[in-house]
């Protein structure tokens, strides 16, 4: 069709030296065919062409009724001239149809045509002329009107739409002939074999073509983010902990962190609950083919173990300390229930997975640093800077000795890694950190403080019920992996980030960006 197409421009350019519009020329051949072959004429500059583009006034189904047969005041008009007596009102449907009657009818009163005379309609005029119709049939022919004010008036009453098209001026190339030659792309071996390839045309080479992009995979944003942290915690002696269990039970998500189960966090407006199955079983030994261990760390499963790592003790003293008090501590004094501690979850932080491995390190307990980052759960509205899903970035330090004062310089060398300086902290709660702060830091690009993470030293009536010693003190603290990333890639609305309004050329165009580490 295209090789076709191309003989005809050159056949119709021959006898015209004159630029040719292509609507002119083909007005019933589609604008994407006319361009396929002006470009393969441009290619070998037979032909120079320009595009056009113009918004034409097409008639729609009931206008192009309107420009053949008449407007419906026009036909209600001549019902009512017919009628010598007058024609009455109710008898307007049967003459002209209910739809030209319902709209003639008043647009023939309003331009003075006719008259209402108790039942009955009489011819007010002499003779009219329709002006709807000759407007539209107007527009039929020219696919425009001089009158702008008119043809919006048209478009309102849904008589016109406005289309755009595309035409192409073309006219002679420096190079234009009557016949286009076909041009080779590959010599072959029958050309050499025959000798054409001294008389056939070749198709020039284009250096100056882009390629053709390869595709690849690409790493996302939060992953390539998410790689400094890991290496600035690896390179601070930091061991990275499992984090493969989105699903955890009451008791490890909020109880052996001494959360209260009457905490606000656990309704279900703020955490998303499992229905199937609803319970989980008590704390209870992992599999041998699933165990993960602290580094240094025995088999919680030998019988050397010093001491025995005994999940039923630590069952009743999480429900101890929350009910009676115990360790030193009057604990919360409210009737513990079972039943919410068993209850499934869909982590609502890492920290479940901190605890888990603090109470895998009593059995062997010694200084240990342990960090995770991956994905949490919160029943939270969804809007520009929350998702009801994101990623935790979590450290833990173990270890004797340790102070406040301590947490905080270690809080300015793990931030100054990223580049960030200027700290302050702040007093906060949590339930199980005491004391607790919260960490902002100064952003350059905004001028102001914001708040970067959470942290604190984790409670005895959380840390002694796991058979922790009582002199062992625990660091934590946490921040999102959203947040950071946001900032470095400037992406303004996280669920461009993170979710199903991603794009994926967002993604493979990103390169890396480093965070800014001394």
């Amino acid at each position: 069709m295209t090789a076709d197409l191309t003989a005809r421009v050159l056949d119709a350019l021959s006898q015209s030296d004159d630029p040719l519009l292509s609507t002119d020329v083909f007005p019933s051949i589609p604008s994407t065919e006319i361009k396929s072959a002006l470009d393969r004429l441009k290619s070998r500059e037979m032909v120079m062409y320009e595009a056009i583009d113009k918004e034409e006034a097409i008639l729609t189904a009931e206008a192009e009724g309107v420009a053949a047969h008449g407007s419906p005041e026009a036909k209600v008009f001549e019902a009512v001239s017919k009628a010598m007596e007058g024609l009455k009102i109710t008898d307007l449907p049967k003459a002209v149809g209910q739809e030209n009657a319902n709209i003639g009818q008043g647009k023939a009163l309003k331009a003075g045509w006719i008259t209402k005379d108790k039942d009955l309609l009489r011819a007010r005029a002499k003779s009219i002329t329709d002006t709807s119709r000759e407007q539209l049939q107007t527009i039929q022919y020219t696919r425009t009107y001089p009158d702008p004010k008119v043809l919006n008036d048209l478009r309102k009453r849904k008589l016109v739409k406005m289309q755009k098209v595309i035409s192409y001026k073309f006219s002679k190339g420096t190079k234009f002939a009557k016949e286009f030659v076909k041009e080779e792309t590959d010599l072959t071996a029958d050309m050499l074999a025959s000798g054409t390839w001294n008389t056939v045309r070749f198709k020039p080479y284009n250096f100056k073509s882009m390629g053709a992009p390869t595709m690849s995979g690409a790493l996302h944003p939060l992953n390539k983010v998410r790689t400094e942290f890991r290496q600035i915690f690896f390179e601070m002696g930091f061991e990275e902990m499992p984090t493969n269990r989105y699903v955890e039970t009451g008791f490890w998500n909020f109880d052996a962190l001494f959360v209260p189960q009457q905490h606000p966090a656990r309704d279900q407006q703020d955490t998303f609950f499992i229905s199937d199955p609803p319970v989980a079983d008590k704390p209870r030994p992992d599999p041998l083919a699933t165990q993960h261990l602290p580094n240094g760390s025995l088999s919680e499963h030998s019988a050397d173990d010093p001491p025995q790592l005994n999940y039923e003790q630590y069952w009743n003293d999480v429900k101890e300390v929350h009910q009676n008090g115990k360790y030193g501590s009057i604990g919360y004094r409210y009737p513990y229930s079972e039943d919410e501690s068993l209850k499934l979850v869909l982590r609502t932080h890492t920290t479940a997975i901190s605890t888990y491995m603090l109470y895998k390190l009593a059995a062997n307990p010694r200084p240990a640093r342990y960090f995770s980052i991956d994905r949490v759960f919160r029943n939270e509205s969804v809007d520009a800077t929350h998702l009801a899903e994101f990623h935790q970035v979590e450290g833990v330090i173990a270890d004797y000795g340790l102070t406040l004062g301590g947490l905080i310089g270690f809080m300015e060398v793990f931030f100054a890694k990223m580049g960030i300086h200027k700290l302050r902290f702040k007093p906060a709660y949590n339930p199980y950190t005491e004391p607790s702060m919260e960490i902002f830091g100064f952003h350059e690009g905004l001028d102001k403080w914001v708040e970067i993470g959470n942290s604190g030293m984790f409670r005895p009536e959380m840390l002694e019920p796991m058979g922790l010693p009582k002199d062992m003190r625990v660091y934590g603290w946490g921040l999102s992996l959203e947040r950071p990333t946001m900032i470095k890639y400037a992406v303004k609305n996280i669920r461009e980030l993170l979710g199903h309004k991603v794009d994926l050329n967002f993604v493979e165009s990103n390169p890396a960006v480093r965070l800014e580490r001394d």
